[in-house]
């Protein structure tokens, strides 16, 4: 396996032929210099596969899904696209997960499939035109061997389900033209992509490619995988980010059967968080994961904590109210940064006939991912060899390479299907941990983290303290609003200026921006040395909590329908122009409350029903989503009667994928609101394991989610991997709002009802 056959793959599109005449297709990028293609793909074995598509001269095809699967489905989506561009017989497509694909270009890495990037919404958007075209390409060049067997031109055959078909009836399969259409030079410019109306698979309903592997315990993911002589690394890491060890004695431990060494690590001060040790550690290898863990609870280790030792998520809460409490103009704090000032909201104030103001604070959270941070790592001397669950593989190559020195050919990462991201595997501590633990011992490492060690070292989603007033006129229009935001930026020391840190707590287009005449954003930076980075829904899962909220807050001072105040809060269809490019489609935006209110029955219910019910609405990057949701309330007892969801998405590739995508984002939001938050004192998280931090129970979510997709098959796909987070948790707050009159402005949802009632 180690053995590489150099490939050219300048120039547009690049055709090989490989063992038993199979036909693989790829597409290169501007970057890309001569890529190795690992000769398992060539044979018997997909290990290791280097392009997208391989035709076997038996008619199977195999296409490899270029980014990682978090649970998004892009195993699924993502080879479709090129599937349908083929002409493909799924029935007869074999999908494999890609590794890292990287070639050297002069000591540069170049980037073998582009894209490569999971969980973030991003795959399907960066992958519509480039795997369409690839797909393409293979389609032509069947067709170009279809036209010498049939003895009739090109462009009067078509394809159909691995079939190439002449006018006459007469067929060929693509088996039978792989090793023919592999020796022919592909055209100088590129095929052009189908017409949607000759669309056969994409926007056709289809199962996760994995299901049955999944459901029968069949999956393969990291720590199923084998280094013939792989060591287990466990850890030990110390309770603050910035402390350091005191002392150690490792005597006890050594003496444990199976224990082979003690490696101490350190972070890098010089390099940014997520590309070092998370904090200081100490890693017991062993021979085996029991006697790792023995050796563990066998150290006798005294930890010395730095400036993050005096912390308190409490203390923090209490800056924040401090710095947007502040009211008399002399004391007044400035803003770390005024992300958007339309108008003049203080002169607007002066002629208010009502004002509102609210507070809503959410606290931080943990990432908690089913499968915990692991990796396995083989680095020898001209080599290194990681399987790692990443969202990010070109990142996790950028750790490797500065850790070991390697140029990018020598280093091999495979990333087989990942146990959950949530943003946490943007972040590559853990790879840089086990390479240092791999180094340090000269074998190949299993590292893993309990489940302790990953809930207690994470980087954590920032708490955010939101204070909202509004100004409303005579005619019940929002005339302006004032939102203030504190928080500890998840972007501190990761190389983004400071004029920029706001941009993961918030965006300068959120609702209501350009629709109030005068609109105000303030952020105000929150200085802790708490680790924290990415997070699912990050920043838009807790502004939708706050103004979400506050619009239904609005229509209760009004004594008004909330779809109502929202609907006119929005005003007419019409296309409202997005700082920094890209435009708010209110028409498109209407639609999606609309759908969920009259799926929900809201006109006849909301006031009505016996149950509350709540409302709310958002929008991502060009993808529009509306939640309602009803309640019930028997004396503490609160369950979730239904949850309705509408999506719109532009064109839908996998509709089964999307509908389980928003079915599970909804009932993670839900369940994040209800349950979850992350305490620190003295530096330390408080929550430690699944007992202090409960997953919700399938009695407090909603026996089902009500899917609504919105047809677009005129306009580009968008994400969708957390688009209707945002949503979920304000609808579940302003329908607790209506069956209780207890308004929750603090998350999680249940601690605070719960304290109200």
């Amino acid at each position: 396996m180690s053995e590489q056959i150099a490939l050219s793959r300048r120039g547009f599109l690049k055709v090989l032929a490989g063992a038993a005449g199979a036909l693989v297709v790829g597409v290169p990028f501007a970057a890309m210099a001569d890529a190795p293609i690992p000769p398992g793909f060539l044979g018997d074995t997909l290990y290791g596969m280097g392009t997208y598509v391989r035709i076997d001269t038996d008619g199977n095809v195999v296409i490899g899904a270029r980014d990682p699967d978090t649970g998004t489905g892009v195993a699924t989506s993502l080879p479709r696209i090129i599937a349908d561009e083929l002409d493909a017989d799924w029935s007869r497509v074999s999908v494999v997960s890609l590794g890292l694909g990287v070639t050297n270009n002069n000591g540069a890495p170049s980037w073998t499939y582009g894209h490569q990037l999971g969980g973030t919404g991003s795959s399907i958007p960066a992958a519509w035109n480039d795997l369409r075209q690839a797909g393409a390409l293979a389609r032509w060049l069947l067709l170009q061997a279809g036209a010498q067997t049939l003895g009739v031109s090109a462009d009067r055959l078509r394809c159909e389900k691995g079939m190439v078909i002449a006018p006459d009836g007469r067929r060929v399969g693509y088996g039978a033209l792989a090793t023919a259409a592999a020796q022919i030079s592909p055209p100088k410019n590129p095929p052009a992509p189908k017409t949607p109306d000759r669309y056969t698979l994409i926007g056709q309903p289809a199962g996760d490619v994995d299901a049955r592997r999944i459901v029968a315990g069949q999956t393969p993911y990291t720590l199923d995988h084998h280094f013939g002589d792989a060591v287990v690394a466990v850890l030990a890491h110390c309770p603050w980010r910035d402390g350091q060890l005191k002392s150690i004695d490792t005597t006890a431990t050594l003496a444990v059967k199976g224990v082979q060494k003690v490696v101490q690590l350190k972070p890098d001060p010089k390099r940014p968080p997520g590309q070092t040790p998370i904090a200081p550690a100490v890693a017991v290898v062993a021979d085996s994961t029991w006697a790792a863990l023995q050796g563990r609870r066998q150290l006798k280790i005294e930890w010395q904590p730095g400036p993050s030792g005096s912390e308190s998520s409490a203390a923090l809460e209490q800056q924040a109210a401090a710095l947007l409490d502040s009211k008399a103009s002399a004391d007044k704090t400035p803003p770390t940064t005024r992300v958007r000032d339309d108008g003049d909201v203080d002169k607007a104030g002066k002629h208010a006939a009502r004002r509102l103001e609210a507070t809503y604070h959410q606290p931080w959270l943990a990432h908690a991912t089913a499968e915990t941070m692991c990796c396995m790592a083989r680095i020898d001397k001209d080599h290194a060899h990681l399987i790692v669950p990443t969202q990010a593989p070109q990142r996790a190559w950028a750790v490797v390479q500065s850790l070991t020195g390697l140029t990018p050919d020598q280093i091999e990462i495979n990333v087989p299907r990942v146990g959950g991201g949530y943003g946490r595997r943007l972040d590559h501590d853990y790879v840089a941990e086990a390479v240092i633990v791999a180094k340090s011992v000269n074998k190949p490492v299993r590292l893993l983290w309990t489940r302790d060690e990953d809930m207690s070292h994470d980087w954590y989603r920032p708490a955010s303290t939101h204070r909202i007033s509004a100004v409303i006129d005579h005619h019940r229009h929002v005339i302006a609003w004032d939102q203030k935001l504190a928080s500890a930026s998840a972007l501190v020391g990761r190389g983004v200026p400071d004029d920029r840190l706001w941009t993961s707590e918030l965006e300068a287009g959120q609702i209501p921006a350009g629709l109030v005449p005068n609109y105000r954003s303030d952020w105000y930076n929150l200085a802790s040395a708490l680790p924290r980075g990415p997070h699912r829904g990050m920043p838009q899962l807790t502004n939708a909590f706050a103004v979400e909220s506050f619009i239904d807050e609005l229509a209760h001072l009004l004594r008004e329908n909330p779809l109502d105040t929202k609907l006119r809060l929005l005003g007419e269809a019409r296309q409202v122009p997005l700082q920094g490019g890209g435009t708010l489609d209110i028409g498109r935006l209407r639609n999606v409350l609309s759908l969920v209110a009259d799926r929900i029955d809201w006109k006849q219910n909301w006031l009505r029903s016996v149950n509350g019910l709540g409302i709310a609405c958002w929008h991502i990057g060009g993808a529009y989503v509306a939640h309602a949701v009803e309640v019930s309330l028997k004396g503490n007892t609160l369950g979730i009667e239904r949850a309705v969801c509408a999506v719109d998405v532009g064109r839908v590739i996998n509709p089964k994928g999307l509908e389980g995508q928003i079915a599970g984002a909804t009932l993670d939001a839900l369940g994040t609101a209800l349950n979850l938050a992350i305490t620190f004192k003295n530096g330390q998280p408080q929550q430690h394991d699944w007992k202090d931090y409960p997953l919700a129970s399938m009695a407090q979510l909603p026996d089902d989610v009500e899917v609504i997709t919105v047809p677009g098959d005129n306009r580009p796909p968008t994400g969708a991997s957390f688009l209707a987070m945002p949503s979920a948790a304000p609808a579940l707050a302003n329908a607790v709002f209506r069956v209780s009159a207890v308004r929750v402005r603090r998350l999680p949802l249940m601690k605070e009802l719960l304290r109200l009632l």
